[in-house]
């Protein structure tokens, strides 16, 4: 029987590999790579342990090549969510006792997987299944879901160890427990890593999941789930039901167990599960949880004491960096008169010098959008711009899906502020710049903060330390991961804590000691050493 305090490994930043010409990890990669661009794999549900094959297939391209297969997943519908259901409230039953350091132990072992021999595999996944650059791949399906599996494991230890006060006599305690029922994990097909920390958050202190993967990004969801499993992560834990919307989301809105909602995706969605929740409250064993990250329409603004190169570049990364399918990603800008001219000049000449193409060829910096319904939308606001008499192209517009997705870095100059592409998410490589004049430094903050519904990322350039606590002030709702001279993506766990409000979702704080509190309950215990024998009171003597 344990009986010691346990304390867990400290944990840090899983460093970034640089991937050098010549290097050992780079020719790994590269050969992992042609292997898996060379075999069509089959993947099935996987539910209580078990493969499920259902025959509804789905084929897996890359989205830069459409010619590039690389495989076809089964497709869950009803049954087979009532069936991931059931696994995993039977696994509940040994998972939600099983003593903490058993749960940590196998999400730490994950980590370190991951960190050796799997880190070449998840990476060429998301670089062949979501099209990402190498870099892009290596800080978010290496680093940053080594770094979730770490920290939080650290974070759990924290939370427990938040213990109350005892008066004389008596010893009062507090137990965190996991929430009853099963938690729905719904993760986007932008980031592995959310895909990673979505299920295992709610896993790693004693829930049980059903895992809905993205459509677009099942390839490399299927690779994460089998880590989990050489991890020892026990059968039904964590359910993996890749489906439509509709076909999985339903009956696991219906169900009366559901506990919790771990969600990242589009607002529209996100609303619907709630408003589903509500209307089915009374339906319902619990009082879900209900954490999400939607939308952002983000932006950078610049003060006339900015630093040129370093906005350039921030506006640059920010707004391209994986095409710009970033909820983080700068797609707003606002840039003084004064730094206009010398701004214009510099950021076009440095945009023109974009490569973009395959992600297999480690010279790009960008690569394709993820599939035909997102180029289509990006497409149409591009047109739009293109067509309207208040805004110009700076950069791109040009638009290619014949062998992939691709979409030229794209640069929309708007005399409305209001324009569409600066109110509306596009998701795409698409920034938009309003110029304003300097004297109208305060108006153009009140439009900045109110032109649009999220409040996910936004970042401030100044070198003028009034300037920037003005604008901080100013903008301090606008944002819920806030930037000062730096692009408004690229948050790191341990370090910023991420997540929006208004519109951009519960502010939860993925990667934090936060979020996976929400998915635990807890339960107030007192002892009293030596209870009272006579049930009077001294007031109650008039003698």
């Amino acid at each position: 029987m344990s009986n010691a305090y346990f304390r867990v490994p400290t944990p840090i930043n899983e460093p970034i590999r640089s991937y050098q010409a010549g290097s050992a990890e780079k020719k790994v990669l590269k050969a992992k790579l042609a292997q898996m661009a060379a075999e069509e794999i089959e993947i099935p549900l996987i539910i209580g342990g078990q493969e499920i094959k259902t025959g509804k297939l789905a084929e897996i391209t890359a989205p830069h090549d459409h010619t590039l297969k690389l495989g076809r997943y089964h497709k869950a519908g009803e049954k087979e969510v009532k069936m991931a259901i059931e696994a995993a409230l039977e696994a509940r039953k040994t998972w939600a006792e099983m003593p903490w350091e058993h749960r940590a132990s196998i999400f730490i072992k994950a980590a370190d997987l991951l960190a050796g021999p799997w880190r070449s595999t998840l990476n060429a996944a998301t670089m062949l299944g979501q099209s990402k650059t190498v870099f892009q791949a290596e800080i978010d399906s290496a680093c940053e879901v080594i770094d979730f599996w770490r920290f939080n494991v650290h974070y759990m230890t924290q939370i427990m160890g938040d213990q109350p006060i005892s008066s004389p006599g008596v010893w009062n305690r507090v137990e965190y427990r996991p929430l009853e029922g099963f938690i729905f994990a719904v993760t986007p097909f932008n980031f592995t890593s959310i895909a990673a920390n979505l299920p295992t958050a709610p896993a790693m202190v004693g829930n049980v999941v059903l895992w809905k993967p993205a459509s677009s990004a099942v390839y490399s969801a299927y690779y994460l789930m089998r880590l989990l499993q050489e991890a020892g992560l026990p059968d039904g834990v964590i359910n993996f039901v890749p489906g439509s919307g509709s076909q999985v989301g339903n009956p696991v809105m219906a169900s009366p167990d559901l506990a919790g909602i771990h969600f990242t995706g589009s607002t529209a969605v996100f609303q619907g599960m709630w408003k589903t929740v509500g209307e089915t409250i009374t339906e319902k064993k619990y009082y879900p949880r209900i954490v999400g990250e939607t939308g952002g329409k983000d932006f950078i603004f610049a003060h006339p004491s900015s630093k040129l190169d370093e906005l350039v570049t921030a506006v640059i990364r920010g707004g391209f960096e994986y095409q710009g399918q970033k909820c983080s990603a700068a797609s707003r800008v606002y840039i003084p008169e004064s730094l206009w001219p010398a701004f214009k000049e510099k950021y076009a000449a440095e945009v023109g010098k974009i490569k973009m193409g395959s992600p297999e060829d480690f010279t790009n910096f960008m690569s394709a959008v993820i599939d035909k319904g997102a180029f289509d939308t990006i497409k149409e606001y591009i047109d739009y711009a293109k067509a309207s008499s208040e805004a110009e192209i700076l950069t791109g517009g040009g638009c290619d899906d014949l062998k992939g997705y691709f979409i030229e870095p794209t640069t929309i100059v708007t005399a409305n502020p209001r324009f569409r592409t600066m109110e509306e998410e596009i998701f795409g490589p698409v920034v938009t710049i309003f110029v304003y004049a300097d004297e109208d430094l305060d108006e153009t903050l009140a439009l900045c903060d109110t032109t649009s519904p999220y409040a996910l990322t936004g970042a401030v350039f100044a070198q003028d330390r009034q300037a920037i606590v003005k604008m901080s002030n100013f903008l301090r709702n606008a944002a819920g991961n806030f930037y000062i001279n730096d692009k408004p993506t690229g948050a790191v766990v341990g370090q910023q804590p991420f997540g929006g409000g208004r519109a951009s979702g519960t502010n939860d704080k993925a990667g934090s000691a936060m979020n996976l509190l929400r998915w635990m309950t807890v339960r107030a215990i007192k002892e009293t050493m030596v209870p009272p024998a006579d049930w009077r009171y001294p007031f109650m003597d008039e003698m």
